[in-house]
């Protein structure tokens, strides 16, 4: 049954991609873009019936909605006089509080049960992501604001994918999600001083400020997050149920919102964008992976440092972008880096998934419960 009803979204995707490419021969792009985003739309459906191929639904579903903001931007900038970037804040915090819910006192106190696991990743991770993005801005010739975006991407935390990434990749999940929480209460500090040493000869960049926004974007709703999980865990099962939602929902909303506001920018440099991001966040798996083999570190954190390094917290970055009130052009890298880390990072823990680590431990139940 699964695969007739992923035959039928296939066959009106398939339906949806000839008349786009009808449609945009003849020029009339005034309708090629709904088309587009059927065909996507029912691609991802199509996909949730394969177990291997669903991993990939999401970021699908994702160019779908991309399309309609390449195509019909207006109606993504703007309600009436409600500019919809004033809920990138709050959707992030939102984020960040559903981070905190799911994590507990065990996720800090790793550190002292899994040391060199947790150094390495942090320290691995911000320093190869800011230096390569520094890099890749000097290899590609972009505008300055959108070159600074691409350091700020390499200069945030660990995105929340890491950890779902990490449990697929039979990689070890407790040390993901430690080095997801610590990387990301560090950001504060740490990202706005990448800024400040590598972006400032792009944009002016206001240390306080930045960790400040930070702070409110991150450390406030994670404490709340925390302080909720530590008095009324259990009591509010929908809550677990509801958060995944909302927070996949909430990815979409902040890339679309991004896109819209930068198209026109992303139509000047966006094949030359994406390469740029491709580079950025391949070298950070590969070199999260071959510096933590080189340290004779275990197959499994290997993968994980992989992930860790390789993936970043996009939502996070597009908040700052915002809040420097360069949202279409700075955060245009993030817009680009979330969709690819997705298919990229998918992609690498369905390949290690097929093949079984060496001395492999199971994680605690209650670790994975939370993916």
């Amino acid at each position: 049954m699964a695969k007739k009803v992923s035959f039928f979204f296939y066959a009106i995707s398939a339906v949806a991609l000839i008349g786009y490419v009808g449609l945009t021969l003849a020029q009339e792009h005034v309708y090629s873009g709904w088309l587009l985003m059927l065909f996507f739309f029912c691609l991802a459906l199509g996909f949730r019936g394969h177990h291997i191929l669903r991993g990939y639904s999401f970021t699908i579903a994702i160019f779908a909605a991309v399309s309609l903001a390449m195509y019909y931007p207006k109606y993504f900038v703007s309600i009436g006089d409600f500019k919809l970037s004033n809920l990138i804040v709050p959707l992030l915090q939102l984020l960040m509080f559903g981070m905190g819910t799911s994590l507990g006192i065990k996720d800090f106190t790793r550190v002292l049960q899994m040391p060199k696991g947790v150094i390495v990743g942090v320290v691995c991770h911000y320093t190869v992501m800011p230096l390569v993005g520094w890099t890749v801005t000097k290899i590609f010739s972009f505008p300055d604001e959108i070159a600074a975006g691409i350091i700020l991407i390499g200069s945030s935390p660990n995105g929340l994918a890491s950890n779902v990434m990490s449990y697929l990749a039979k990689a070890n999940l407790a040390l993901s999600v430690t080095l997801t929480a610590i990387s990301t209460m560090l950001a504060p500090l740490i990202t706005p001083l990448f800024m400040n040493l590598l972006a400032d000869q792009y944009v002016e960049v206001d240390f306080w400020r930045m960790a400040w926004d930070i702070t409110k974007i991150i450390i406030f709703p994670i404490g709340a997050g925390l302080i909720f999980n530590y008095f009324l865990h259990g009591k509010f099962k929908w809550l677990d149920d509801v958060m995944p939602v909302l927070s996949m929902a909430s990815i979409v909303l902040i890339i679309v919102v991004v896109t819209a506001a930068g198209r026109n920018d992303l139509m000047l440099v966006g094949p030359l964008l994406i390469l740029a991001v491709l580079v950025h966040n391949i070298s950070g798996y590969v070199l999260g992976y071959w510096i933590s083999r080189g340290l004779k570190m275990p197959e499994k954190d290997c993968r994980t440092l992989a992930l860790e390094v390789g993936l970043q917290n996009a939502g996070l970055a597009s908040g700052i972008a915002l809040a420097m009130g360069k949202l279409s052009t700075v955060g245009l890298a993030p817009a680009v880096f979330s969709p690819t880390m997705n298919i990229t990072g998918s992609s690498l823990a369905l390949w290690w998934r097929s093949r079984d680590p060496v001395g492999d431990v199971k994680e605690p139940e209650a670790v994975k419960h939370r993916v």
